[in-house]
């Protein structure tokens, strides 16, 4: 088997072609940004896993249209290349966010979309398209959309957040009882092979890890792998909330957007990709997954 990856040098990227080769796939990488990448597209592969995108800013510095000129347009420039050769399937990897920045109860592949932001609008729309398609027959499409991923080597909120746990400085959102669903990248890799080897058919599928865990959870699985006693501290939730609007007025780190990031509840179901490929459980639960993270923070901070 032979697979293409767009996005191969980013940390799912790395890690799946890593994974998969193991298995002992043929893994190619495809870089986007080379002019007459199209000319070079491989008629002879099984799958092309397009990860290449523009990542959410919580900083708010992106401008708007990078989102859909990457997010959008080149995805729709792959698929038609796909399309037009002998490749069997098309994993697009949009996001949670593409169906809504917030939730209510647990969402599901048949939650209506309304996203928010720039970010998930153009993946909604990259996923409009491809669903808009007509699939020619012996090909499949699959629309991945993860939840927060993480693993060894990833850098982001936990990262930031563990810094912060290392050094022993409380944490001030303890009063946010919020829950939240996560993804290790081990839980990805085996998803992505088990898609890749089985007759599944084409669709939107969620990725999460089976469990979910309260923000408060994770900060004392961060303080037990720094080797710290974890605080919290308990600031009235409306003070906290101004502090971010004033983050938002002064363009400070701290806004309300990564606020919400760090105190919403956002709890996925996966149960249609389990139930599709017969799975009970997934190999590795939400807790094991996020301490061999924070291990290998530990490690390299």
């Amino acid at each position: 088997m032979k697979v293409i990856i767009t996005g191969i040098s980013g940390f799912v990227g790395q890690n799946l072609s890593d994974c998969l080769i193991r298995k002992n796939i043929e893994v190619v990488g495809l870089s986007l940004r080379i002019p007459g990448w199209e000319d070079r597209f491989s008629q002879h592969a099984d799958a092309v896993i397009h990860l290449a995108g523009k990542a959410h800013d919580t900083a708010s510095t992106a401008v708007e249209e990078e989102y859909y000129k990457v997010n959008t347009d080149l995805t729709r420039i792959l698929f038609e290349a796909f399309l037009n050769s002998d490749v069997r399937d098309f994993f697009y990897f949009s996001s949670v966010k593409a169906a809504a920045d917030e939730v209510e109860g647990v969402l599901n592949e048949d939650h209506p979309p309304h996203p928010a932001t720039p970010y998930g609008k153009s993946k909604l729309l990259a996923e409009q398209y491809l669903l808009s398609k007509q699939l020619p027959e012996g090909k499949r499409l699959f629309i991945i959309r993860p939840c927060m991923i993480h693993g060894p080597g990833n850098k982001g909120n936990l990262n930031l957040l563990y810094k912060t746990v290392k050094k022993g400085i409380p944490w001030p959102l303890a009063a946010f009882g919020n829950m939240r669903s996560y993804l290790s990248i081990d839980n990805l890799n085996f998803l992505i092979h088990q898609m890749l080897t089985t007759n599944l058919p084409s669709g939107i599928y969620n990725f999460a890890d089976d469990e979910t865990l309260s923000t408060n959870e994770v900060v004392r699985l961060m303080a037990h792998a720094a080797g710290k006693r974890a605080v919290f501290w308990n600031l009235p939730q409306g003070f906290v909330r101004s502090l971010g609007r004033i983050g938002d007025t002064l363009n400070l780190p701290f806004n309300s957007e990564r606020l919400l990031k760090l105190t919403e509840t956002y709890t996925v179901s996966n149960e249609k990709i389990k139930k599709a490929l017969g799975i009970i459980q997934l190999p590795v639960s939400a807790s094991e997954g996020l301490e061999k993270t924070f291990k290998n923070f530990n490690n390299t901070l």
